[in-house]
Parts: C-alpha cells; structure tokens; sequence
C-alpha cells in the first residue's frame, strides 16, 4: 500500500552498524511489513485502508513496531487489508480498502510481515494499532519459516505498560524466548496430536482433507502417535456448520451467546479511545466514520444504510453474558476438554486451518494457533496449511512441534 521512503537510508545506517562491528540481533536489517492498521510515527500514514484517516498523525510507533525497530528490524512499508481489518461491513470483499483497493494473492520476497489478529501464538500489544476487539486483538507474524516467526515473536512479545492485558504473561513466557523451541522432525517420535474431526475437519472440501491427511501420515510415519476424534465437547454450539459465522449465537437466537455482541461493543469503545489520539483529524467516533463514508460512498464504496454502524459501546447483561459464554465454551469445555486424552495431554490439535471456525474458536478461547503451509487449491490455486491449536502460554510448545513438522516437510 504504501513504501516506507526513509526505508534505503535506514538500510544504509543498519549495514554500516553491521560493519562496524554491531549486530543488533538475528533480525538487524531483515526487511518487514506492517499491515496499514499497525501505526508507525514515520513519514507513512497509518488509516487501516480508510481514506477517512488520511492525513492523520499517529502519537508514537506501536510497542511491537518500536520493539523491532530497536532490535534492527527494517521496516520496508504498510501493506494492505481489508479496511478497517474488516470491520468495514458484514458484507465486504475479504482484501478490498478504500486506500489499497482489492488485494490478489501475491508470492513476495520478504521475510516477515505483521498483522494483527486474535489467535497468533502469545498476546502481543495491539497498543496503538488500529482496534477490533480488546478482547481478541493482537499482533501476529506471517514469516517465510517456523524460526523467522520466532525470531520475530522474541523480539516482539512482552509487557506494554501501555497494554494492561499484556501483564497476564508475567511468569509464563520462557526466559530466553521462543527460538530455543526450534527442533527438528525427531521431535515428533514422543508427540501425540488430536484430530477433531466432527468439530472441524468435516468442514474442509475433500481435496483440503486429502492433502493434510497426507501430511499427517508423513507425521505419523516419523514417530507421532494421532488420535482421530478429540472432539470439543461444545462444538456444535459454537461452531457453526455454514463457514464462519461471528454472530452464529443470534442467529440460533441466543445473542447473549454470540461473539459479534461482545466485538461490536468493543469495536465502538476501543476505536473511539484509538482516534482521540490521533492528531490533524476530525474523525473522533464510530459516527464519524460512518457520515464519513456515507459522505464519500463514491470513493469508499458500500452502499450508506444496507450496512447499520453499531447502535452503542453500551456494556449490558448481555454483553456480559455473551463474553462468559463464549470463553468458557472455547476454554475448558472447548479446546482444553478436546486436548485432553485420558490421563494425558495432547501435544497439540491438528486442523484444517483453512476453515474459519478454526481461528474464529482460537479468537473468543484467546488461544494460540500457528499454521504451516500445506498445499493449493486445484481450482483457485489459494494456498492452505494445517493449524496446530492449543491452550493458553502453549506457545513454546507449537514451536516445538511446528519447526519439526515443518522440518519433515523440507525433508520429504
């Protein structure tokens, strides 16, 4: 979307650092993106696709954009999304903003690039990242390689004071970091992975399934013991049969068991503490984009009205309501009841990533999820890999096993 125009000079700076004896680090002068909702305090604009925030001046760099910058990380640009990290509307083109216009897969020569999520290994900030959810919003990496993404979660991960939610991390993240966790495919001779298939797998096409069942007898072929059926006990609850659905609750007629009812409360609240930041703007609430685009439907896109803008960041019962249950139906009896097999603990849950319900339950459980590329798609040439779920601070674990799949992939 946008090249960072300091970003030569800053290569310039970090290789003469180099030469003169200081390296910062396995990431001193590997280039990264951001996405456009990640704020940088540069000559770049930061408006999360929207021309609404054009012009706008961001306080400071994000935690996770200082913390790579001081670790020598290059920051080559801001890359496109979905505007508004689709927030725009419930009916969008995935990849389309109003700045970026549609986004098209692309194969690019970069090693790492940031986005922010709800499901990518530890909770990292989203302090001064352009907001969805407090509840679920964090920053994740999409890396050429399992160790890439490591480096990449060291340098990133820790306490904002910024963040109060990052505090929870306090005495369980590793003292070293995430890159001692990197293995080979030896490591999968003592792992024992739980296919939820009624939960998941079903909802992969036929050639998805083939494809990752043949990754999982290459897995199992290298020590791994795999258990089909490790079913979480809520899945037909919460996961919807019909692709992904965040408002599937209130559509079963339970709103106070719908994940959109806890997203859109947050949504209004949080962007609105995001924009009271942002200098040279008059875009201060939710309201204010909406009359922006309805001002501007020819450039933006969307049709005013079809649409609505949440009513409110109005707290109620059911918001509440709606937050206990899909926590407690993704945590203990979602995604920790399936990991569990008798008296022992699974290594990890293996699934078809590619199915939105799979995230989407990571999302509302905020738990960890990483995915390894796989194969594509025969008819839309779109790749897709296989996920590994776990629990909470299970993030050296999926390390662990991801790098010694991923190191049997590049073996076989």
């Amino acid at each position: 979307m946008e090249i960072n125009p300091d970003a030569v000079a800053i290569a310039a700076s970090l290789d003469e650092e180099r030469s003169n004896g200081r390296v910062r680090g396995p990431l001193h002068g590997i280039p990264f993106l951001i996405k456009d909702n990640i704020a940088s305090k540069d000559k770049m604009e930061t408006t999360a696709g929207s021309s609404a925030l054009l012009g706008s001046i961001v306080p400071r760099d994000a935690y996770v954009l200082a913390q790579l910058r001081n670790v020598g990380a290059l920051l080559l640009g801001h890359a496109t999304l979905s505007e508004w990290a689709d927030m725009r509307s419930n009916e969008y083109s995935e990849g389309y903003s109003a700045r970026g216009y549609q986004s098209l897969l692309r194969f690019l020569r970069i090693s790492i690039m940031f986005f922010n999520s709800a499901d990518f290994l530890v909770r990292r900030t989203s302090e001064n990242v352009v907001p969805e959810s407090e509840h679920q919003d964090t920053v994740g990496t999409f890396a050429r390689t399992v160790r890439d993404a490591a480096y990449a979660l060291d340098a990133i991960y820790g306490i904002d004071p910024r963040d109060n939610y990052t505090i929870a991390q306090e005495g369980k993240t590793p003292v070293g970091g995430y890159t001692q966790f990197l293995t080979d495919y030896q490591a999968l001779e003592d792992a024992k992975f739980g296919l939820p298939w009624d939960s998941f797998w079903v909802h992969a096409d036929k050639e998805m399934q083939a494809a990752l069942l043949e990754l999982i007898d290459l897995i199992k072929e290298a020590g791994a013991t795999i258990i089909n059926g490790t079913e979480l006990p809520s899945y037909r609850t919460i996961v919807s049969p019909d692709g992904w659905d965040w408002d599937y609750g209130s559509s079963r007629g339970y709103p106070n068991e719908s994940e959109y009812t806890v997203v859109k409360v947050d949504f209004y609240n949080n962007i609105r503490t995001y924009l009271a930041e942002l200098e040279n703007t008059n875009i201060r609430s939710l309201e204010d984009i909406v009359q922006y685009n309805e001002d501007n439907s020819g450039t933006e896109g969307g049709y005013p009205g079809v649409s609505p803008a949440f009513a409110s960041g109005i707290k109620n019962a059911t918001y509440y309501q709606a937050l206990t249950f899909i926590q407690q139906t993704t945590r203990e009896n979602g995604l920790d009841a399936a990991l569990k097999h008798g008296k022992e603990r699974l290594s990890a849950l293996l699934v078809p990533s590619d199915v939105g319900q799979t995230y989407q339950i990571a999302a509302q459980a905020g738990y960890p999820i990483i995915t390894l590329p796989a194969s594509l798609s025969s008819t839309t040439s779109m790749p897709f890999g296989l996920g590994l779920m776990n629990t909470a601070w299970s993030e050296s674990e999926l390390i662990r096993y991801a790098s010694a799949i991923e190191d049997l992939q590049f073996k076989s």
